[in-house]
């Protein structure tokens, strides 16, 4: 962690007729129906007005020239029809994360599309089945090209959404800065961070930019999405002072909305949509208290006064879709993933291709993580499910570190912790797991395909943390 920057301060921004040959890319993509996206080199503001002498705007990629990336939405029952371009000098690819698509769709190299090459194009295009707050990043070489700024959301409304007065957008980020201000390029695919919590961040942004002010009228009734696109960073988010209520985890409705009077767990992926009602006379702040320390990440100041309110329901009373199917948990298959490795782990050797190897030689290959003795490639099914079958999965961890646990195509709910019921959550795509936690889950594997199942320690990710799974 950069020295010139204080424990308090380390989160503190915390024509027609003419040919379609001819035309440029992004008018072909117009011209067919597509939405085009570009990841390109770009610039951004991340320091603000805390940038030291010296400092430049941080060097970055980007969607569009933008971090976040465009905010993609559209209505449920609606098509996404997306043209991602590649202007990097590497591959990369668009994964949807957290919705549920075609198995073609899901952006995953290797396993659902070729990788898109330097100059080349992809076309996604899938229907919007189901409403929510998701988001959208590369899947190949995720640690490096999101740390980049290689993100953003996707927001998919409701056929009848919510009454409410506004509806705000915060997209929560950690970067490693040097002190010019230019990202920690050398610490990428650094082993010590992999082994460790992952590559953890020493600045905060949210929507791009260091502490923003977004003003409400008192009176107003806002819907606050929130979205953690850290690569390894678990926000602790204090909405008590609002008096928020929490409707939705992970674009998935809760059976019933909850007080937000314990901060908002957030891991890397995770998703939230609370309620609140802006109060008279007072400005509010949203603050991150993961470090043990109340760190701002957004301030509403209170921006003059609302007319008469017609009557509304209380904030308990709002509810958001439900969507996943329940698991016949009489029924399922049950699988045990044990994640194993890291730091203080214990692992002495696993399998890397068939090959028992000492966890000496697994490192000299970039790996330091498995799933059941295996070091994770997508490759490495880890089961096969009928199409409609209940599968449920206990994640037993085995380490020093936390893992978000992330799956693709589908939600599953959280039945247990360390083997007692867990509170009723509703249904998720990423659920953390403390070190030497054991967590219970279950899906109805309905969405046909390859779909990989993996941490969203984007370290972990890459260093062994990755399985897939087939629904048949």
């Amino acid at each position: 962690m950069s020295t010139w920057l204080s424990r308090r301060a380390v989160l503190a921004g915390l024509g027609a007729g003419v040919s379609a040959c001819v035309l440029p890319s992004a008018a072909r993509a117009a011209a067919a129906g597509f939405r085009p996206l570009k990841a390109a080199l770009a610039t951004a503001d991340l320091l603000g007005s805390a940038k030291p002498d010296g400092a430049r705007e941080t060097a970055v990629w980007a969607y569009d020239g933008s971090v976040p990336g465009p905010l993609l939405r559209a209505r449920t029952g609606e098509r996404l029809r997306v043209r991602f371009e590649n202007a990097l000098e590497q591959e990369s690819s668009v994964h949807w994360h957290g919705i549920r698509i075609d198995n073609a769709m899901d952006g995953v190299p290797g396993m659902t599309q070729q990788p898109v090459p330097p100059g080349g194009a992809f076309d996604y295009d899938f229907a919007l089945a189901h409403p929510g707050t998701y988001w959208y990043h590369p899947h190949i070489r995720s640690a490096e090209q999101v740390a980049r700024g290689l993100h953003g959301v996707l927001i998919v409304d409701e056929t009848e959404p919510p009454q409410v007065d506004r509806d705000v957008l915060l997209v929560i980020d950690d970067w490693r800065l040097a002190p010019d201000g230019q990202l920690d390029a050398a610490s990428f695919g650094n082993l010590h961070d992999a082994a460790h919590g992952g590559r953890l961040g020493n600045w905060m942004t949210v929507n791009g930019t260091s502490q923003p002010e977004i003003g409400l009228r008192a009176g107003e009734r806002v819907r606050l999405r929130l979205v953690n696109v850290a690569n390894a960073r678990i926000f602790e988010l204090d909405a008590a002072p609002l008096g928020a209520w929490v409707a939705a985890l992970d674009g998935h409705g809760l059976n019933r909305s909850v007080p937000a009077t314990d901060p908002v767990l957030l891991g890397p992926g995770q998703r939230a949509d609370l309620f609140f009602d802006m109060p008279a006379g007072a400005d509010l702040t949203l603050d991150d208290v993961s470090t043990g320390e109340r760190i701002v990440a957004a301030r509403f100041p209170v921006q003059g006064q609302t007319g008469d309110l017609p009557p509304r329901p209380p904030l308990e009373a709002l509810a958001l879709p439900r969507f996943a199917p329940e698991p016949d948990l009489a029924s399922a298959r049950r699988i045990e993933l044990l994640m194993q490795g890291g730091a203080m782990g214990g692992l002495a050797s696993a399998k890397l291709d068939g090959e028992e190897l000492a966890l000496r030689d697994l490192a000299q290959k970039g790996f330091v993580w498995a799933f059941n003795g295996n070091v994770g490639h997508m490759h490495d099914r880890l089961f096969e499910a009928r199409r409609g079958e209940t599968m449920a999965i206990e994640f037993v961890n085995d380490t020093s570190w936390p893992h978000a646990m992330h799956l693709h195509g589908h939600h599953f709910k959280v039945l247990t912790r360390d083997g007692k019921p867990a509170p009723d959550a509703g249904f998720r795509d990423t659920v953390l797991t403390g070190p030497q936690q054991r967590v219970g889950v279950a899906f109805v594997a309905d969405n046909p395909g390859d779909w990989m199942l993996h941490c969203h320690m984007l370290e972990h990710q890459g260093a062994g943390m990755t399985a897939s799974f087939r629904v048949a």
